[in-house]
C-alpha cells in the first residue's frame, strides 16, 4: 500500500521528507543502535540532503549506502556519490558513506558490494528516486536485472546512459524496513498515473512507499 503526502512545491515536499526521515534515523538508532540507509542520486533528493543536514542527530550512527551507481570513474561528476558528497556528506563528518566501486565494472563492482552490504541484514530505510517510466534505483522496466535475486546487480543496457551501471537488487529494497520516494513535477505526472492504477512498474514492485510529492506531479488527487 502506498501512503502519499502531497505538498505544493518540491521544497515543500523535500523538506517534509526530511522531516519523516529524520524521525525513523532517530527511531532506527534507538531500537537497534545503527540506522543503515540507502540513499539517491540524481537532482530531486538535494534540497531533501540540505534540510536533512541540519538536523540535529547522531550522525555518527548513520550508515549510507548509495542505491545505484553508474559505472564512470571516481570522482566523475555523473556519479551519484558525488552529487551525496556534494548535498550531504559534505555538511556532516562523522557520517559513515559506503560508495560502490564501479570503476571496476558493472560485475565486479556488484560482486564487491555485496560484501560490503552483507553484514547489514535488513535495511532500515531505503530512501529512492523514481524516474518518468517507473523505474528506481537502476531498475528499469523490462531490463534484465530486475529479475535478478542477488542483494545487489550488475545492470547493462540501461535505456539512460551509461549503459553500465550497479544497483541494489530488488529483493534488498523490498526486504528494507521503509520505503520513501521524494519525486515532483509535471513530467512525472503521466508515470504518477500508472503507479496509482497499480501497473507492475518496477517502483511498484518494492513494496509499500511513503511518497512525497508536488501537486504538479500527481495527475489524479482523488485517487490517493
Amino acid at each position: 500500500m502506498h501512503h502519499w503526502m502531497v505538498y505544493s512545491s518540491l521544497d515543500v515536499a523535500a523538506k517534509a521528507a526530511a522531516d519523516f526521515i529524520a524521525n525513523q534515523i532517530t527511531a532506527s538508532i534507538e531500537a537497534r543502535g545503527v540506522c543503515h540507509m540507502i540513499v539517491p542520486g540524481g537532482n530531486t533528493p538535494a534540497g531533501c540532503f540540505a534540510a536533512l543536514a541540519e538536523k540535529s542527530l547522531p550522525w555518527d550512527k548513520l550508515h549510507c549506502y548509495p542505491g545505484d551507481e553508474r559505472c564512470y570513474a571516481v570522482g566523475n561528476a555523473e556519479r551519484n556519490d558525488v552529487m551525496i558528497a556534494q548535498h550531504l556528506l559534505s555538511r556532516l563528518e562523522s557520517i559513515h558513506f559506503h560508495p560502490m566501486p564501479t570503476e571496476l565494472g558493472p560485475e565486479q563492482a556488484a560482486i564487491a558490494y555485496r560484501k560490503t552490504i552483507q553484514a547489514v541484514g535488513l535495511f532500515d530505510i531505503a530512501f529512492l528516486g523514481m524516474g518518468e517510466d517507473g523505474h528506481t534505483a537502476s531498475l528499469f522496466p523490462g531490463n534484465a536485472a530486475l529479475q535478478e535475486s542477488a542483494s545487489v546487480v550488475a545492470v547493462h543496457a540501461s535505456p539512460k546512459p551509461p549503459a553500465d551501471r550497479v544497483s541494489m537488487g530488488l529483493m534488498t529494497l523490498r526486504q528494507a524496513r521503509l520505503r520513501v520516494v521524494l519525486a515532483a513535477g509535471a513530467s512525472k505526472a503521466p508515470i504518477m498515473a500508472r503507479i496509482q492504477a497499480g501497473e507492475a512498474l518496477p517502483v511498484n514492485q518494492v513494496g509499500d512507499i511513503h511518497w512525497f510529492v508536488d501537486e504538479a506531479s500527481v495527475s489524479n488527487e482523488d485517487e490517493k
